[in-house]
C-alpha cells in the first residue's frame, strides 16, 4: 500500500493560484497599457508559444516536487520474525595473578588475561541474537556494561580491560552479587553469570557464601571457569624448577557456586580446554523473545523528483525559445 510521511505537505498545492489571484488583485505591472501597447508587436509569436503551456508545465512541476516532500513509499507485507537468545553475564578477573604466563599460544608463552581476551573474543563475536553483560572485578566488582545486543561495545570494553585495573586482589562474591543485583532488572527467564577466575576470594564487602544465596534466591545460574596451568618451569638461583601456578585457586569454592545454582564448573588448564568451555557454553538452552515485526518499505521520492526535472527542463527549453525569437524579431 502506498503512504505519505507527511501529507499535510499537500495543502500546499493551491499555493500557486493563490499567489497568483493576489497579484492579478494589486495589479501586475505586466498589465500596465504601456507594456501591452509594447508587447502588441510580438502577438504572433505568443501565439507560437502558448502561455496556457508554460503555465501547466509549472504547475506541474510544482505538484511533483510537493508530493516529493511527503516522501510517498510502499509499504510491503507485515513480516515477522521470531526471537531467540541468551541472557549472559560475563564476570571476568583482574587481579595480579592474571599475569602469570602460563598459556601458550602459537608457541609463545602469554598471560592468562590474554588468553582470556582471546578465548572470550570468539564467544563475543558468536553472540548474535544474545545480550550480553561485562562485569570486571579486583578489589571490588564494577559493571562495565549492562545487558546490551552491542557486540562491538562489549568487545571495545573487553580490549580495554587491563590487568590491575580494578585492584589485586579478588572479590568473588562481590563479583557475583553483583551480576544478581543486575540481572535481576531484567525479566528474563534465564539468568546466567559466566564467571571467571584463577584464585581464591580475598577482598569485598559480600561473602561467597552470601553472594551464592543471593544466586540461588534470584534463579541465577553461575557456570565457573577456573583459569591456569598446573605446571609451569620457573627459573630461580637453585636452576630450573617446576612449580603449580594454580595453588591459590579456590576449585572448592568454585565447584560449590556453580552446581548449588544449576551451572558447572570449568578447568581452563591451557587455551585448548579455555576454547572447549565455550563452546559448551554455546549449548545453553536460548529463551524465546518477544516476535519482532515490520513491514518493507521501499521510497517512491526519486519518481517524482524526476518528473519535476522532465517538466523544469521543457520549461526552460521553451523559455530560450520564446526568447530567441523575440531577439530576432528585435
Amino acid at each position: 500500500m502506498f503512504e505519505f510521511s507527511y501529507p499535510w505537505l499537500f495543502l500546499l498545492l493551491p499555493l500557486p493560484l493563490l499567489l497568483r489571484r493576489k497579484t492579478q488583485q494589486q495589479g501586475s505591472p505586466l498589465t500596465h497599457k504601456a507594456l501591452i501597447k509594447a508587447s502588441s508587436q510580438t502577438v504572433g509569436l505568443t501565439s507560437k508559444a502558448p502561455r496556457s503551456v508554460k503555465t501547466l508545465l509549472a504547475l506541474l512541476c510544482w505538484c511533483f516536487l510537493v508530493l516529493a516532500a511527503t516522501q510517498p513509499r510502499w509499504l510491503g507485507e507485515t513480516v515477522t520474525l521470531p526471537q531467540q537468545g541468551r541472557d549472559l553475564m560475563l564476570a571476568l578477573d583482574l587481579s595480579g595473578s592474571m599475569a602469570i604466563s602460563d598459556m601458550q599460544h602459537q608457541g609463545q608463552s602469554i598471560d592468562r588475561l590474554q588468553a582470556v581476551k582471546l578465548v572470550v573474543s570468539d564467544f563475543i563475536q558468536k553472540r548474535k541474537g544474545d545480550r550480553i553483560g561485562l562485569i570486571l572485578f579486583g578489589d571490588a566488582a564494577y559493571q562495565q556494561t549492562p545487558l546490551t545486543y552491542d557486540l562491538t561495545t562489549i568487545q571495545t570494553m573487553l580490549d580495554e580491560a587491563v590487568r590491575g585495573l580494578v585492584g589485586e586482589r579478588t572479590a568473588i562474591g562481590e563479583a557475583i552479587g553483583l551480576a544478581v543485583k543486575r540481572l535481576n532488572t531484567y525479566e528474563t527467564s534465564n539468568k546466567v553469570l559466566i564467571l571467571l577466575s584463577d584464585g581464591a576470594n580475598t577482598a569485598g564487602v559480600i561473602q561467597p557464601m552470601e553472594a551464592l544465596q543471593l544466586a540461588k534466591a534470584a534463579g541465577v545460574k553461575v557456570y565457573t571457569v577456573g583459569v591456569g596451568a598446573e605446571q609451569m618451569v620457573q627459573q630461580s638461583i637453585f636452576g630450573r624448577q617446576l612449580i603449580n601456578p594454580s595453588q591459590d585457586l579456590d576449585e572448592v569454592l568454585l565447584t560449590r557456586i556453580a552446581e548449588e545454582t544449576g551451572g558447572k564448573y570449568f578447568r581452563a588448564r591451557d587455551l585448548a580446554e579455555l576454547a572447549q568451555i565455550y563452546k559448551l557454553l554455546d549449548q545453553l538452552e536460548p529463551i524465546e523473545r518477544d516476535q519482532i515485526s515490520y513491514r518493507p518499505q521501499q521510497s517512491l521520492l526519486h519518481w517524482p523528483l524526476l518528473a519535476a526535472l522532465f517538466c523544469s527542463v521543457l520549461l526552460a527549453l521553451s523559455q530560450v525559445r520564446f526568447a530567441g525569437r523575440i531577439k530576432n524579431v528585435g
